[in-house]
């Protein structure tokens, strides 16, 4: 596995476990609302600000691997999905880039 590919399987573990670590701690503090979670995300302009980047954010990674996966006919990239919007950007788009590396071969 080159560095590259190392760098983006790190940043795919840290991507998962430190923002689930926050979610997971909120949870075990409020109570397994989901409801409640969101409400949580409006809670300012700033949180409301980086909600709608992620969405924005989520969304072109899903078209993106949405034409990788269907049109590229490589389906692995459809697995950056539901990482996307079951973990977050910040699993999705390591995902997507090892998913890259390991096409074009990268080498670095």
């Amino acid at each position: 596995m080159t560095v590259t590919r190392l760098v983006y399987a790190a940043l795919l573990i840290i991507g998962t476990v430190l923002p689930w670590s926050y979610f997971y701690a909120w949870f075990a503090e409020n109570g397994w609302s989901l409801g409640a979670m969101i409400d949580a995300w409006y809670v300012n302009l700033a949180t409301t600000g980086l909600v709608y980047d992620l969405t924005v954010a989520a969304a072109a990674l899903t078209v993106w691997a949405l034409y990788e996966g269907v049109v590229r006919r490589d389906y692995w990239y459809l697995l950056v999905i539901p990482v996307t919007f079951g973990i977050g950007v910040s699993a999705g788009l390591p995902l997507a880039l090892l998913l890259l590396t390991r096409r074009s071969g990268a080498s670095a």
